[in-house]
């Protein structure tokens, strides 16, 4: 068969659709460009950054390439001191010296002293021999522990930064090790934060599935109220919200002086609700309580209500009507509510930062105060890598266990 202009029809068919898919992609490339600059390279670079050591590699070559042949025992020979003062001499002189320095004090503590106070010292080195003097410069140097995280240090990738983000650590002869038990912090971290997030999720349904029902069953005029009270805390900065809480919560705060007016409780017994665990499950589960309301709201929106009715009519009093005619069909709902509420609560940064304290401050705190304080980026990078693959695992196990596909905006 051909078309009128004589060409085969299978060509022409296909021609057009190639015309439709160009288009089609011409139309969402915006978008897929936005999506690859503000999310991919960003959480493409955060992986890299938390297993990128290129601080000793391309400060210290000529250490580096010399180390190569070391074997690890006893010291090195003369050959790789002189590389090292070489190295230190170049490095004091281009004032880069100092990312060494802070890289190996990460590994070791003193190391930066070490690094600088002999980076100082090589400067007036003219000729060797090198070991000796380098030894008397700083005994760290006789010390084949020293040389043994330098080489392991040179290689431009590393899993340092991942072990210190599961409180672990290489011990001096180079085995992995774990902190002891006073000195691990992230590992309580992350499990602190999964269960602050799943407990915030839990709270959520509680309380948004009246909610929510209310909104899907009540008459228009009063539903449409009640939508605005529910979506009037997207108008509200998050900020504002985050530290009226703090005006409610605190020991002389609204709620306290309310419970002693009332006798509840005296003026000495006033209760510490923020700035600990209960300020921040608080605070974030009136916040994160919309993003549970709307999709509980636009599942049960499709619900018949003659579905109740019926279970009534055939002898189902009303609560057996609700559990098992009702709540089975809004399980999608509360799928998508809860994957919804727990991915953004497992992340938050601001509200446990202004309301957590001590107790209540989770992993992203800590992956903020590498960025911000420490600068120690690469073990921010190596946080924020587990913290993606946790979430990752996570949504598999919910996606075997339950199915992606049940979950349902409506």
């Amino acid at each position: 068969m051909t078309t009128a202009d004589g060409k085969p029809l299978k060509v022409s068919l296909r021609r057009a659709l190639r015309r439709q898919r160009i288009w089609a992609f011409l139309l969402v490339a915006p978008l897929l460009l936005f999506i690859l600059v503000t999310f991919i390279v960003p959480v493409f670079n955060m992986a890299l950054r938390g297993i990128e050591n290129p601080q000793v590699h391309d400060i210290m070559p000529q250490t580096t390439s010399a180390l190569k042949a070391w074997d690890g025992e006893g010291l090195p020979a003369e050959p790789v001191y002189a590389a090292l003062v070489a190295d230190l001499q170049a490095g004091y002189k281009s004032k880069e010296i100092g990312k060494v320095a802070t890289r190996l004090n990460y590994e070791k503590v003193g190391m930066r002293s070490v690094i600088m106070s002999s980076a100082r010292h090589a400067k007036r080195m003219k000729d060797g021999p090198y070991k000796e003097a380098m030894i008397h410069v700083n005994r760290a140097w006789g010390d084949p522990a020293t040389w043994r995280l330098i080489k392991r240090e040179s290689a431009p990738y590393t899993f340092s930064y991942l072990l210190a983000a599961l409180d672990a650590h290489y011990d001096d002869n180079g085995d992995i090790a774990m902190l002891p038990q006073d000195r691990r912090i992230y590992v309580p971290l992350f499990i602190r934060t999964l269960l602050m997030s799943a407990t915030v999720t839990l709270f959520c349904i509680l309380l948004g599935y009246p909610v929510a029902y209310l909104l899907a069953n009540l008459p228009l005029k009063i539903s449409n109220l009640l939508m605005i009270m529910v979506l009037l805390p997207f108008w509200t900065s998050l900020l504002v919200r985050t530290t009226t809480w703090i005006v409610l919560l605190q020991s002389q705060g609204v709620l306290n002086d309310l419970m002693v007016w009332l006798h509840v409780i005296d003026d000495q017994g006033r209760i510490q609700m923020i700035f600990n665990k209960t300020g921040t499950l608080v605070a974030m589960t009136h916040i994160l309580l919309p993003f549970m309301i709307l999709p509980l709201y636009s599942v049960m929106k499709t619900v018949p209500p003659s579905y109740l009715r019926a279970a009534r009519s055939l002898g189902a009093n009303p609560l057996v009507a609700f559990w098992r005619v009702y709540v089975p069909q809004t399980v999608s709902g509360i799928g998508a509510g809860s994957l919804l509420v727990f991915i953004l609560s497992i992340g938050y940064y601001i509200t446990p930062a202004l309301v957590g304290g001590q107790s209540g401050q989770m992993i992203s705190n800590m992956i903020a105060y590498h960025m911000q304080e420490s600068l120690n980026w690469g073990l921010a990078g190596a946080l924020g890598l587990l913290l993606l693959v946790i979430v990752l695992v996570l949504y598999s196990v919910y996606n075997k266990f339950i199915g992606i596909d049940k979950i349902k905006m409506g």
